[in-house]
């Protein structure tokens, strides 16, 4: 073996390793999130379910904040990949089915991997700040686009744009513009500000379960929330013109 080659071979067998060690770290830091919350979340606690030092943590992780960065990320990525095959499996059907489809993910997600979502939608942990258009947020957008998709498909640009938001205000038409992509263009104003509603409606109902706020419906949860999403998705129709 030719020393360039051996140079490679061995770099490719540390690659592997850190890769393994990394993975281990991240599902080892979801065990300890899912039984002891995530505000409780620290590399001294993740080592000692490892039965590894901190500082040998340390040649993963530089820190706390590394580390969470990581396990939010796939956990935006996890949602986003359970609200996708949710609409997947209405993929024939019509585009409000594929919708109701993708809501009915994301709740399943949630109530599911409660300490996951926490992770991403409970109180901020102290002291930890994302990094800014990085990876969390791309994960995120992930999502946003999901119901983007399903929530206007068939309708043209022009009809978006006429949607009936009740008059935005010039300084709010202004923020929206580049917010939200729609193909080669950008989705209007009106119905980003429709998204923004809806989005805030759909989670705020997952937020209010997973955090037990409902819990005197009981078993009826699911129901009540699957009546609201037809109903928001119905309206936000309704106001654009067809």
């Amino acid at each position: 073996m030719s020393a360039d080659a051996y140079t490679t071979a061995v770099t490719s067998l540390r690659q592997r390793r850190r890769a393994v060690a990394v993975q281990e770290t991240v599902e080892a830091a979801e065990s300890y999130i899912a039984e002891h919350g995530p505000h409780a979340l620290s590399l001294r606690g993740v080592a000692r379910n490892l039965g590894m030092t901190v500082q040998g943590l340390y040649h993963y992780f530089p820190n706390r904040d590394a580390l969470v960065t990581v396990l939010v990320t796939k956990a935006y990525d996890d949602l986003a990949d359970a609200v996708t095959a949710a609409a997947d499996t209405a993929a024939d059907e019509p585009a409000a089915q594929r919708f109701m489809a993708a809501a009915e993910g994301y709740r399943r997600w949630a109530t599911t991997h409660v300490e996951r979502f926490q992770l991403l939608y409970g109180a901020p942990l102290r002291y930890y700040a994302a990094p800014h258009q990085g990876s969390t947020t791309r994960a995120m957008h992930r999502i946003c686009e999901i119901f983007q998709r399903e929530m206007f498909d068939g309708f043209t640009t022009a009809q978006m744009a006429a949607a009936d938001t009740r008059g935005l205000s010039p300084a709010l038409q202004a923020h929206l513009e580049p917010l939200f992509p729609h193909g080669p263009e950008t989705l209007p104003p009106p119905a980003g500000a429709l998204l923004l509603g809806a989005w805030g409606h759909l989670h705020g109902m997952v937020v209010l379960e997973v955090f037990g706020h409902t819990s005197f419906i009981g078993e009826h949860q699911a129901e009540i929330f699957h009546m609201a999403m037809g109903d928001l998705l119905e309206d936000i129709h309704r106001r654009i013109p067809g």
